[in-house]
């Protein structure tokens, strides 16, 4: 079994049912819940937008490979109704990405890991610091707790008050 951390985020529609509906999900498709953070309050990276974000990182154990573990992250945004035009960075329902995938490094066309963006983003510094702050980023080499020290990324994120109503089964 391979160990994998994802990052789940959502600003449209019902936020909170959202994560608990991509928690259902991925523990029916992808693998073994074992690890949940806290979920934060955030701001939009890389965009506008009136809507704040709600963050977490879960920890999966999976037998999946990662393409085919990203096919099945892929199935379950389209199954929550996500839909991706074009490029670049905007509001969604969710959004799921393979953050480690235990300490493999990949980098395919479709496909990097670690998720290059890890180290100038707070709103998956801050879960990952949660669950795992001495993980060594396998091409990086610094711990989580030492990136979100480094993190040039300012924007907020704030421990969310509803999260004793997201606990999943």
């Amino acid at each position: 079994m391979k160990t994998v951390f994802l990052g789940i985020g959502t600003n449209l529609g019902d936020r909170e049912e959202n994560l608990k509906k991509s928690l259902r999900i991925i523990s029916e498709t992808s693998g073994k819940i074992t690890a949940v953070s806290s979920v934060y309050e955030t701001e939009p990276w890389g965009f506008e937008s009136g809507n704040l974000f709600l963050n977490m990182v879960v920890q999966i154990k999976t037998k999946l490979t990662p393409k085919v573990l990203l096919k099945r992250i892929m199935m379950t945004e389209a199954v929550m109704g996500r839909i991706r035009a074009g490029k670049g960075y905007s509001s969604r329902l969710i959004d799921i990405d393979i953050l480690f995938y235990d300490d493999l490094v990949t980098d395919l066309p479709e496909l990097r890991i670690p998720h290059p963006r890890i180290p100038d983003r707070r709103f998956i510094l801050v879960p990952l610091c949660e669950l795992i702050p001495d993980f060594i980023h396998p091409i990086l080499k610094k711990t989580m707790a030492q990136m979100l020290a480094e993190c040039p990324d300012h924007k907020m994120v704030k421990l969310y008050k509803g999260w004793q109503t997201l606990e999943h089964s």
